[in-house]
């Protein structure tokens, strides 16, 4: 049995490791590039992560190296915990090329867990996925490129053969959103399936088509501006000041009006400022500059 601040014990398998701040980025976000990785978040107090870390180490040992795992003890790693918005345990999140794209919380079934890890597995495109793998990487660089009815056919396409693809269903919606069919995405996440509708790839489309509404009313920025420097303390002011510069996708300067606010009253319409940055946070990539120092900024004032 564990006692307090004892540490959980890993497995003797290459593929389970320990993770801490210092090594996150390489053993995570980095190793991630090459192979699945499933992030264990845990606490020694944790009665379930008990009985969820040894099942979730069986079923990624049996993988045979199709998927590694991470083990993050939150009492030791707060600011990871923090930055990944972790609100209870376990929490547990698959990375794949640098950023959470599945991932559940508390305590499920065995088989679930297992069914869980074979689908992360499959993230990297095994010999047989009929070739999904390279039909997501082309819609998501037609979408990059701005092709998105071209990218929404073929993320559509890909949904038909495997209906619960969560790279597909984030990238459809962003095809919609990118197009200004707002009401399109909502129905496109609405409609995805409940395995993986709590995914990281989902909730962070979510916050993009939150954003994407918040755009549509947002004021002139030069206008917003000046209605800041006439008077700093005019907080309502500052915060329209920060959904102009996000809709203009000036997203550094909108945490920066953000940060400014929780500075000078972090209270203010009841904490308003603090929920704008976890969205932005949210709907940008985790190892986005923006999010990593915002985030960083965002801590130093909360335990300042």
């Amino acid at each position: 049995m564990l006692e307090l601040g004892q540490k959980q014990p890993v497995a003797d398998n290459a593929m389970i490791v320990d993770v801490s701040e210092a090594d996150f980025m390489a053993q995570v976000v980095d190793a991630s590039m090459t192979v699945p990785v499933i992030v264990d978040f845990w606490a020694p107090w944790c009665g379930p992560c008990k009985t969820l870390g040894p099942q979730l180490e069986a079923a990624v040992t049996a993988a045979k190296g199709a998927v590694k795992m991470a083990k993050v003890d939150v009492d030791r790693n707060q600011m990871i915990a923090g930055q990944l918005r972790v609100q209870s345990i376990p929490t547990v999140y698959a990375f794949w090329q640098g950023q959470p794209v599945d991932g559940f919380q508390g305590a499920v079934p065995g088989s679930e867990v297992e069914a869980f890890v074979k689908r992360v597995a499959e993230l990297a495109g095994p010999a047989d996925d009929g070739g999904l793998a390279e039909a997501v990487e082309a819609a998501e660089a037609m979408l990059a490129e701005g092709a998105f009815d071209d990218a929404a056919q073929t993320f559509a396409a890909i949904l038909e053969e495997e209906p619960a693809n969560v790279q597909a269903y984030a990238g459809l919606v962003a095809c919609h959103i990118a197009k200004g069919d707002l009401g399109e995405a909502e129905a496109v996440l609405n409609g995805a399936p409940v395995e993986i509708a709590k995914a990281p790839a989902l909730e962070a489309a979510h916050a993009q088509l939150e954003l994407a509404r918040q755009a549509a009313g947002a004021g002139p920025v030069a206008e917003l501006m000046a209605a800041v420097e006439a008077d700093p303390d005019d907080m309502q002011a500052r915060f329209d000041l920060a959904l102009a510069l996000q809709a203009a996708n000036r997203m550094d300067e909108a945490v920066d009006a953000l940060l400014e606010i929780f500075r000078r009253d972090r209270e203010w319409n009841d904490g308003a400022a603090k929920a704008q940055l976890f969205m932005i946070f949210e709907a940008l990539k985790p190892n986005d500059p923006i999010v990593l120092n915002g985030r960083r900024r965002l801590s130093s004032m909360i335990f300042a």
